[in-house]
């Protein structure tokens, strides 16, 4: 409920929905939603970008840093949360594609921030036949695609 006391169906809704996806996808790995692991899914769920582990910590308080580790690769392993390793950055983690849907990352060299973007439609396209012509010739099946845009933040000096 808000602080007006109505209720809120689409966001229940969609919650219930969420919930449902994941509790599937654990399933399909012989793995329960346990408070944990709903206390890691949330946190991913309210932020905005990628996370690393220390910011996960800090953002599911109480949890103990092996319990957050096991189940993260347990979270992994079930598709439902997706670690991003760039190059020199600790791994961030965010919620798996078919959770929340397409997008890319901008990821900054210098504080190791990730950020997450989207494509216009006509440019996701462009990008996926490009990427399926190179496929071809290669005799390689482009399964997906995921662009990482490497540069600095606008919070890191120049």
């Amino acid at each position: 409920m808000s602080s007006d006391g109505t209720r809120h169906p689409d966001r229940t809704t969609e919650t219930a929905i969420f919930d449902r996806l994941v509790t599937d996808r654990l399933a399909e790995h012989a793995l329960r939603y346990t408070m944990r692991r709903r206390q890691l899914v949330t946190v991913l769920r309210r932020v905005d970008r990628p996370v690393t582990l220390v910011e996960l910590m800090n953002l599911a308080s109480g949890m103990p840093q092996s319990s957050a580790y096991r189940n993260l690769a347990l979270l992994e392993e079930a598709g439902v949360v997706r670690r991003l390793v760039h190059s020199g950055v600790d791994a961030h983690f965010e919620l798996a594609e078919e959770l929340i849907g397409h997008h890319h990352h901008l990821v900054c060299g210098s504080c190791g921030t990730v950020e997450d973007f989207t494509l216009p439609v006509e440019l996701e396209r462009a990008l996926s036949r490009a990427f399926d012509s190179i496929a071809e010739n290669g005799r390689f099946e482009a399964l997906h695609h995921a662009v990482d845009v490497y540069g600095r933040c606008s919070v890191c000096p120049v």
